[in-house]
């Protein structure tokens, strides 16, 4: 494995792409068009927009080699007009992108207001700036009726609707696998009829032959018609000029159109390396071992524009704008539903829960309930109804009334301990005159969000609640939260450390060396002592990579592997 590129490296990589290839040029205007070897580039101003359509982040383990957050700056900083999240069968690395998608543009809101107060013009109305639209997608890899691998299929949501039916596909395909954490998507078991308001990219295999690549073409055309294309993934190949011209000849021949995409796998190509890491990981072998099943060059990370417009035409460029175009939905769109089961026919949710509220208030306060706490019910009822919480307080308290019912000790705690209606409901046990209850910690509607309750149930016993909660609501309607855990310098030494060949001995002492507690990895106070127990000296390169990418891993998710449900 070849050393990690360092940022510097890339930058240049990145200008030589451009065409530059001396300080000279650098200080030309343009590039050097007697030392430029591809097409003529447009100028800056001239370049076409591009929108990323094929992108996993490391949310799809052991395959992409950087968080979303870094994916969504990156795209910004290279004025992408957007990224696609299509993590493997999965949705999770959307909700960090978003967020860190609303963290920039507030960053860059903030420098606009600034800026038009230090020119006297601080009452102008400045809208949040776009800075980057954000697709939510998925990619699966399709299998014919014997198991062999046969396309890529990237499905990206157009509006909610094509959100719900995307989100149900993921679950059903993960529901149905006998394996935690895998899925496997026979061709024939896609239904597209439940897959309406989501787009198709098809993501093709360069090794098969013209027959083979009309028949999924053919397929999509039929079932996707209208919304359907196929990717042009040009990653500076050998074959890449004969590839284009076959695709061009199978969108001929089946009226799909092309579409360029990057089979994006990391933000930066130095992550390639750590990349490389991971495919050994996944396959259990060392990086040395593994041969063609690494990625042959660093292409697939987000590239420049420039780069892009070497590889493909302004038409495939353009085609990506148009895909993101019909993409409109949005995660802020989202809205939780919940079970209308816990309110009897002919009464409102509102009503219901003031009855129950008022009837556990009853034995709280036996002898009648005390006016500062009738006071403090009502004003807590009418914030609950003015947000619409009624269904989700109702939900909470029919479980803890279920595991109750049965003597599964329960307790409600945190900020809900806050609130009188959730001590009349039994929720929380906390006799609200022992504190100073602030409901405003618990729901505000300055936050707009629901308020969280959380229920610790008798440990032993709580697998009988998560039964209940299936049996009520169906578990096509229930679910378990993932509680997803990162790599932290133990377990990163261990994997990268195994994938450059390190004996077992070695990375027993590393491991050691470093406690629970310790969150760097190789820290500089303990670095030499550890060295001479190893007998390898600070200018080892096998060294110097493992703590290099040691370190990019350490942090980053582990997700397949050691997602585990949150206590119920």
């Amino acid at each position: 494995m070849s050393p990690p590129i360092s940022d510097r490296d890339e930058r240049l990589a990145d200008m030589r792409a451009q065409g530059f290839t001396s300080d000279a040029d650098l200080r030309r205007d343009g590039p050097s068009p007697q030392r430029h070897a591809g097409p003529a580039l447009p100028r800056s101003a001239d370049m076409p927009g591009y929108a990323e359509l094929h992108c996993l982040t490391a949310f799809s383990f052991l395959r992409g080699a950087s968080e979303p957050a870094e994916l969504v700056e990156r795209a910004v900083t290279l004025g992408y007009q957007a990224l696609a999240i299509t993590d493997e069968c999965s949705l999770a690395g959307v909700v960090r992108a978003h967020k860190q998608l609303r963290e920039l543009r507030e960053a860059a809101h903030h420098e606009l207001l600034e800026a038009a107060r230090r020119v006297g013009l601080a009452d102008l109305a400045i809208p949040l700036p776009p800075l980057l639209k954000l697709l939510i997608g998925s990619e699966f890899l399709v299998r014919d009726d014997t198991g062999t691998p046969r396309f890529k299929l990237v499905l990206l949501a157009q509006n909610l609707n094509g959100y719900g039916n995307l989100s149900q596909f993921i679950t059903r395909l993960r529901r149905a696998s006998p394996v935690k954490g895998e899925y496997t998507l026979r061709w024939r078991e896609i239904a597209p009829e439940l897959l309406t308001d989501c787009l198709a990219l098809l993501v093709l295999p360069r090794e098969a032959s013209d027959a083979e690549l009309l028949v999924p073409a053919q397929w999509a055309l039929q079932h996707f018609t209208g919304r359907a294309w196929i990717a042009v993934e040009l990653l500076r190949e050998a074959s890449d000029a004969l590839w284009l011209q076959r695709l061009q000849q199978l969108s001929d021949n089946t009226a799909l159109p092309l579409v360029a995409a990057g089979d994006v796998h990391f933000h930066v190509r130095s992550r390639k390396a750590l990349q490389d890491v991971m495919t050994a990981t996944r396959l259990g072998r060392t990086v040395a071992a593994c041969g063609f099943d690494l990625q042959p060059n660093a292409e697939r990370h987000l590239r420049t524009r420039q780069r892009i417009a070497q590889l493909v035409s302004r038409e495939l460029m353009a085609q990506t704008l148009k895909v993101a175009e019909r993409c409109t939905f949005e995660l802020t769109e989202i809205s939780y539903q919940y079970p209308s089961e816990v309110v009897p026919p002919g009464r409102t949710a509102m009503q219901h829960l003031r009855e129950q509220t008022y009837a556990g208030a009853d034995e709280r306060w036996p002898d009648g309930v005390p006016e500062k706490w009738k006071h403090r019910i009502e004003h807590e009822l009418a914030l609950i109804e003015e947000m619409r919480y009624e269904h989700y307080f109702l939900t909470v308290a029919e479980v803890v009334t279920y595991a109750r019912s049965i003597h599964i000790l329960c307790q409600g705690r945190g900020s809900a301990a806050n609130s009188v209606v959730c001590y009349c409901l039994a929720i929380t046990s906390v006799d609200p005159k022992d504190g100073t209850p602030l409901f405003e910690r618990f729901i505000s509607k300055e936050r707009g969000e629901p308020p969280d309750i959380d229920v610790d149930f008798e440990h032993d016993r709580r697998e009988l609640v998560i039964q209940h909660l299936y049996e009520k609501y169906g578990r096509h309607r229930a679910a378990l939260t993932a509680v997803v855990i990162c790599y932290r310098p133990r377990s990163a030494i261990r994997d990268v450390g195994k994938a450059l060949g390190f004996s077992e001995e070695q990375l027993e002492i590393m491991r050691k060396d470093h406690s629970g507690w310790v969150f760097d990895v190789f820290p500089d106070e303990h670095r030499d002592a550890l060295l001479e127990r190893l007998g390898l000296s600070n200018d080892d390169p096998r060294l110097l990579q493992l703590i290099t990418l040691a370190r990019q891993l350490n942090g980053l998710l582990v997700t397949s592997r050691s997602t585990s449900a949150d206590s119920c």
